[in-house]
Parts: C-alpha cells; structure tokens; sequence
C-alpha cells in the first residue's frame, strides 16, 4: 500500500460546497473520539491532537509552535497530519498541516451558514484581516454567489490589503458595518467582545471563528441572549472556549440554550426556523473535523 504525500498543490482540486458535504456526512458516522497532547520546551509547544471515527479512519494532526521562528525568517507553526485507514489502521496518506487547518477552518464555518443563514442573504462582513478572513471570503463565495463583501479590521492597512486582493468593500465603522450585514464572520484575537447584540438585525447570521481560550470573546452578552445559539461541537467549545463557557458561568446562558451541534443535523435540529431570527454559531474545531477534512482533501487528490 503506497503512502500518498499532499501539499498545497492539491489545493487546485479542492472545492467548498464538497467539503461540506463531506463534514456532513461524517457526522452521520458513529461519534469521533478524540485526544490532545502537548509538549513544552520553554515558550516552544508540540501539539498533537489525535481522532478516530469508526467507518472513517483515524488522523493525528501534529503541530510544533515555536515563537521565536520568525525572528529567523522560519514559520512558527509547522506540522502535518497523518492518515490511517479504517480497517487495518495502515498509514495512507501525510497531508500538509496548512492545507488541512485553512480547508477545516473555513469550511466549518460554511457548514453552519449553510444551514443557518438565509439562503438568500448576499450582504457579508468578515471582521478581521488575516488568513481565516481572506479564506472565509471564498468560501463564502462559493455558497452565496453574487455575495458582496465588506471587511473591517482594527488596523486599516490590512483591510485594505485584503480588499484590494478580493474586491470587498472597506467598512467605515463596525457598528454600520453589522447593522448592514446579513451574514458576519469573525476571524479574530479579540479578548473583548467586538460584536454588540444592539447591532443585529432581525434574519442576520453569525458564524464566530477566532476565540479559540477561555479568556476570549467576540460577541457580547446581548448578542448571545438575542440568538439562537448553536456550535460546531458541544465537545470542543462549551467547557473550553470563553465565548460559550464565560456566558454560562455567570448565567447569561445555559447549556440548555445551545440547541444543536453538528451531531444533529441528521435530525434536522442544526437549522433555521425563521426568516427573522438571529442565529449564532461558534467554531470550536476539534481533530474529528481534522479529520473529515483531511480524508475530502486524499479523496479530492486521489479523484483528480
């Protein structure tokens, strides 16, 4: 059995709504199981987080991070993620660490708009600038054609740079910039809540991306109170990320208010139920979508 190598130049073979459908279809599988690991050596970390979904395969996706790293003109984070097949546990596939983490991230996200917001809402914002942003961008593009985007980010510069790279639109401000949008992505750092819930307007979509520790936050309290509240894995974010375990703490919300995470959508109670309701999902991640991602991404390459 051969052990198939793949970088970025699978990229070119991958699609949006595939993948998607893909991250679909491995929720309706038995639950993953899942396990993390790390390694530390100063401020310098060795990350493995590891799943196993029967019917699937198993993945390991390994990371170093080692600050320093740009100091010396190398990339902080490196790693790769290696495939196992599903009836013999025999190595099949090392997929480039990058390749998986973009294609996950973006596309977790697009899986819950997908499902949660108006199919017909063309009016995006993405807040931030980075690479999430720049990916979010196309994926969003590839569900909602015709999408206008508008992207703002504390720093001018990098809005700039992204729009000009994408043709989106620069926001003035936040405040009018979530007031005017239908479907918003949040791709940030923030430890302090950046989206108000005073701002939503009735039908609009939110997909929250980058709070990723407990001392995190993008959206408010008001926003979460006024939603109906989702996540990609109860697993991976109610206990974990600040943006869902902070709320609950101090009673703003209860696990009972999060009505659904992927493991549901083959019950139907991953969705909207109104063209007016706001809907609120975070993206938690977790190796089980690593993995899903990363067997689309040797399917797509194998199939090219």
């Amino acid at each position: 059995m051969s052990v198939e190598i793949i970088g970025p130049e699978a990229e070119s073979h991958l699609d949006w709504i595939w993948l998607t459908d893909a991250l679909e279809a491995g929720h309706r599988l038995p639950r993953a199981e899942v396990a993390d690991t790390f390694l530390y050596r100063g401020k310098d970390t060795l990350l493995t987080r590891s799943a196993w979904i029967d019917g699937l395969g198993l993945a390991v996706k390994a990371a170093t991070v080692f600050p320093g790293n740009p100091m010396a003109g190398v990339p902080m984070i490196n790693g790769a993620v290696t495939l196992y097949d599903n009836a013999h546990g025999r190595l099949e596939a090392i997929v480039d660490f990058h390749l998986v983490t973009k294609w996950k991230t973006a596309g977790d996200s697009l899986l819950a708009a997908r499902k949660l917001a108006r199919p017909e809402a063309r009016r995006i914002l993405v807040v931030g600038a980075g690479n999430v942003a720049r990916s979010m961008i196309a994926a969003y593009s590839a569900a909602f054609p015709g999408a206008r985007f508008t992207v703002w980010n504390r720093s001018a510069e990098p809005a700039h740079a992204l729009a000009k790279a994408t043709g989106a639109d620069v926001a003035d401000t936040l405040e009018s910039a979530v007031r005017g949008a239908e479907i918003i992505a949040t791709t940030t750092m923030a430890t302090t809540p950046l989206i108000h819930g005073a701002w939503l307007q009735p039908g609009t979509h939110v997909d929250l991306i980058g709070a990723y520790r407990p001392d995190m936050r993008e959206a408010d309290d008001e926003a979460l109170r006024r939603a109906r509240l989702f996540v990609d894995a109860r697993a991976t974010t109610i206990h974990h990320i600040g943006e869902i375990k902070d709320p609950i703490a101090r009673g703003v919300i209860s696990e009972a208010d999060i009505l659904a995470d992927y493991y549901d959508l083959p019950s139907g109670r991953f969705s909207r139920t109104s063209a007016e309701e706001i809907t609120i999902c975070k993206n938690g991640g977790g190796a089980h979508l690593d993995l899903m991602a990363a067997q689309y991404i040797l399917a797509a390459w194998r199939g090219r």
